[in-house]
């Protein structure tokens, strides 16, 4: 054989076989990956989502592709978001409450799973948690929670109903409560002066993607006034936030890693209803703490689920 005729053949069986790995990649199944948030402070919940997955034997780049998306607090980018992930095609698309409501309006039938700290119900997702119906499903964090003196929260879908609650529980054990609704930075350091100048005794900070887009920022204030703040999620805590009691939103994301998994074999929507969150933490930041002047009594620590030195 000549040397020319077996360079031509090798070349032919070079490009058989990368024609072959690019057509395997593609007939791998691809997931949407849709948050209203920046990408930076959520890169635990993508890797809490993976993890989901794998449990259910599906491992990013080996049997499944993911496609992030993220929109960086600017919520009318949402729609041109999904629209993407729509045409490319995805199999399934997974999203926080904001994104799934706009993927809801985008698509009947790209199924839609979403990881919410409201009532899913009340905010128009499904229809029922035991039979959403339709194409979407998910996990559901939505937990009653005590009232403090002052609370800062997005208005948004998301956070409404908690206000509710709050100011509710306010008013039955003779509370005086002041809501500040923020929608930037600037709208967070207004709101501090406000606080600092009004001498709160404490604060309760709402759950929703904006607060903990922002949570290095709100503990950094609460701790610069010295105003005591409980937070919705363990992450503020971790950032230097004196406590937090909520769901645990990364244990919520793996939870719907295995639900997309189950998704790509095959399972619809409307057999999957909606997941109550049953993992709660209540994390305490001794350091924290120790910078207000308060000691945290034995009893307080004892019933912790984390202290963080």
């Amino acid at each position: 054989m000549r040397r020319r005729e077996f360079i031509t053949i090798i070349a032919g069986v070079a490009a058989l076989w990368s024609q072959a790995a690019v057509a395997q990649q593609s007939a791998m199944p691809v997931i949407g990956f849709l948050r209203s948030t920046p990408a930076g402070p959520f890169a635990h919940l993508v890797a809490a989502f993976r993890q989901g997955l794998s449990e259910a034997g599906y491992v990013e780049g080996k049997n499944v592709t993911i496609e992030q998306r993220w929109a960086d607090n600017q919520i009318d980018r949402l729609p041109v978001l999904v629209d993407e992930l729509v045409r490319q095609p995805v199999t399934v698309i997974v999203a926080n409450v904001l994104a799934a409501l706009a993927a809801k309006n985008a698509t009947t039938t790209v199924p839609i799973l979403f990881v919410t700290g409201s009532d899913p119900v009340k905010d128009g997702l499904v229809a029922s948690l035991n039979q959403p119906v339709g194409n979407v499903t998910g996990v559901s964090q939505c937990l009653r929670r005590a009232g403090d003196e002052v609370l800062v929260q997005l208005d948004a879908a998301e956070s409404v109903l908690e206000q509710r609650e709050v100011q509710a529980t306010a008013q039955a054990s003779g509370q005086q409560l002041i809501v500040f609704d923020v929608n930037s930075a600037a709208d967070i350091e207004t709101a501090f002066a406000t606080m600092a100048a009004r001498g709160v005794g404490a604060l309760y900070v709402g759950t929703g993607a904006f607060t903990s887009s922002y949570r290095a920022l709100l503990t950094a204030l609460a701790a610069r006034n010295a105003i005591p703040a409980l937070y919705p999620l363990r992450e503020f805590v971790a950032v230097g936030g004196l406590m937090s009691y909520g769901a645990s939103i990364a244990d919520a994301y793996r939870q719907v890693g295995t639900y997309a998994a189950r998704i790509l074999k095959g399972e619809r929507p409307p057999d999957l209803p909606v997941i109550q969150a049953v993992k709660f933490d209540f994390v305490l930041n001794l350091s924290a703490a120790k910078a207000l002047g308060l000691t945290l009594p034995d009893r307080l620590l004892a019933l912790a689920d984390e202290v963080i030195e």
